[in-house]
Order: structure tokens, then C-alpha cells, then sequence
């Protein structure tokens, strides 16, 4: 009889193996002659070597399936087990409006017009600066673009960027070192990151720079190349933070830079670098520029109403 051990990575075998190992004891019922043994994240198999063969392929068929849509149920197992090895393109939803099937499934997507066109212009150029209030879906589906150009490999890494300058708090009163410091300015990014990234995943791909997030200080000298790169915040960069972020583009690069110029934290006589680069970059072929309003809010119904009262104020 022959062994063979398999290591699950960049899994959680919890949510692999399913709910009282439901996935294990399929593979059992497919598999009859084999011995399968499961700890932790490794997976000890006996048998003969053709059926051990055939096992690790369609274990690697539902891995492959998991890592796309991050679920596992009965059925689809049940699908790739006796396929003939094309469930990819078959199962599961595939609509074209799809973005990333997030955590537990969650499909990600554009939900308003302008969030669609963000994505329709990303499509078609290299650059793109998106523009609106507050809850207006700039960031989260900036990195939907970018986990989506992740997975389908367009490109090889996912940088993620913002200025940390204080809203009316001072930073240097807040404790810890300096990635404490910075990680409350970076968790909008986070958190769209964990909606879209399973757990242990999100944390090897930061851990290996896959994905990595930065104030944008730590960005001067660097050439990003294969890169998704999401400038968020913008609206508080200077003209020469604006300047260096914008020439740091390598090959094969994708760049958006999302702000919202009515939320501005700089000193006030302090011209926004967003503002200059809207003007200065409006008809350059291959960036775009898309400006959201509050008819593109996705959060609590109220905030459509309280971005409206603003505009009245700032009007008067």
C-alpha cells in the first residue's frame, strides 16, 4: 500500500473540510479504497498508486475551485468529483458583472452605474482617477479590480496606498510603532480586502508582498511594475506627493487614485495634488476619469441625505 501526504496551503482546512470534515467523508464515499487521514492542514492518503493519482487530481480540482469562489458545498464536490475535469467553465454563477466571488462566496460587483463604469474604464486604460463623496464605493472597487487582476494573473502584485495625514487627530499621540500607527489610517483597505481574501490567504499574501500596504511616504525611489496600484485618500496628497506616486509607474502597470476633493485634511493654505491632477491630466490618452455622486452611495440611506445637507452648507 502507498502513502502519500498532502499539505494544504493558504487554505483554512476548517473551511475546506467543511462543517464535521462534510467535504472528507464525500471523498471517502468516492474514493472506497482509499484510506484518508486528516490533521490539521495536512492530508495523509493510502491505496494503490493509480487511485492515489486520480485522488490528488480531483483534490487539486476542488482546490482550484475553492480558491475561485471561496465555497464548497455538496453539490458542486459532487460535480467535480465525477467530472470530466471542465467544471470550471460550467459551474457555478459566471455572471460577466461579477467582479470576485469573495468570502463565503460573496459575489463582488459593481452596483451602481458609475462604480460600472469605473470598471468599464479600467478595461481600457492604465489609468483612472475616481472621484466623489464619501460611501460612494471608490475603494472597494478599486480592490475588487485589483483582487480580480490578482487572480486571473494580469498582474503579480497588489500595492495599496495612502497619505496619513490627521483628520483633526494628532498621530504621534497614538501608540505603538510606527505600523500601529499607520494601520488605523489603512483600514478601509483592510476591510475590503478581508470581504474579498479568506483569511489565511490575505495574511500569506501580506506576509510575502503580494499584496502590500503602505503610507504612501514609503513609496518615493520605488518603479511598480506588475502592479495593481490604488492611491486612496488622494484629495490629501501634496503636488509633490501627487507627482511622485504618479511617475512610479513600471510596465504593466494599472494605477487608480480615488478622492474625495470635499473632505480635503491639509493646512489650508495647502493646494490638494488631486485637484492639480485632475486638471493638469484630463486629456492624456489612456487615463480616465470617473466622478461619482450621491446617487452612487451604497451605505446606510442616511448618508445619501447627509452628503446632500453638506452640499447645501458648503454652498452658502
Amino acid at each position: 500500500m502507498n502513502e502519500r501526504i498532502i499539505e494544504l496551503t493558504e487554505i483554512n482546512p476548517k473551511d475546506f473540510f467543511g462543517a464535521h470534515n462534510s467535504t472528507i467523508e464525500q471523498l471517502k464515499r468516492y474514493f472506497p479504497k482509499i484510506k484518508i487521514v486528516a490533521r490539521g492542514s495536512k492530508l495523509r492518503i493510502y491505496g494503490e498508486s493509480d487511485l492515489l493519482k486520480e485522488f490528488e487530481k480531483r483534490l487539486g480540482m476542488l482546490i482550484k475551485y475553492f480558491n475561485r469562489y471561496n465555497k464548497l458545498d455538496e453539490n458542486s464536490i459532487e460535480r467535480i468529483l465525477t467530472s470530466t475535469g471542465k467544471e470550471e467553465k460550467s459551474s457555478g454563477v459566471k455572471a460577466k458583472d461579477i467582479l470576485v466571488h469573495g468570502v463565503n462566496g460573496k459575489h463582488i460587483k459593481a452596483q451602481t452605474e458609475n462604480q460600472r463604469k469605473m470598471v468599464s474604464m479600467m478595461q481600457k486604460n492604465d489609468m483612472l482617477f475616481a472621484v466623489g463623496p464619501a460611501g460612494t464605493g471608490k475603494t472597494y472597487t478599486a480592490v475588487a479590480l485589483a483582487v480580480k487582476a490578482l487572480k486571473e494573473k494580469e498582474v503579480r502584485r497588489i500595492i495599496l496606498t495612502r497619505p496619513a495625514v490627521e483628520s483633526g487627530e494628532n498621530l504621534g499621540f497614538l501608540p505603538g510603532d510606527l505600523k500601529e500607527k499607520l494601520d488605523p489610517y489603512m483600514q478601509p483597505l483592510y476591510d475590503a480586502l478581508r470581504d474579498m481574501i479568506p483569511h489565511e490567504k490575505l495574511e500569506s499574501y501580506l506576509e510575502k508582498g503580494v499584496i502590500q500596504i503602505a503610507p504612501l511616504a514609503f513609496m518615493r525611489g520605488r518603479t511598480l511594475d506588475n502592479a495593481f496600484v490604488i492611491l486612496d485618500e488622494a484629495q490629501n496628497t501634496t503636488h509633490n506627493q501627487m507627482k511622485m506616486f504618479l511617475t512610479r509607474m513600471g510596465k504593466n502597470a494599472k494605477f487608480v487614485i480615488n478622492g474625495d476633493p470635499g473632505q480635503i485634511d491639509l493646512p489650508r493654505k495647502q493646494i490638494s495634488g488631486l485637484k492639480e491632477s485632475l486638471l493638469a491630466l484630463k486629456d492624456i490618452d489612456g487615463i480616465a476619469q470617473i466622478y461619482l455622486d450621491d446617487k452612487d452611495v451604497i451605505r446606510h440611506r442616511l448618508v445619501k441625505s447627509i452628503i446632500s445637507a453638506y452640499k447645501g452648507i458648503e454652498t452658502v
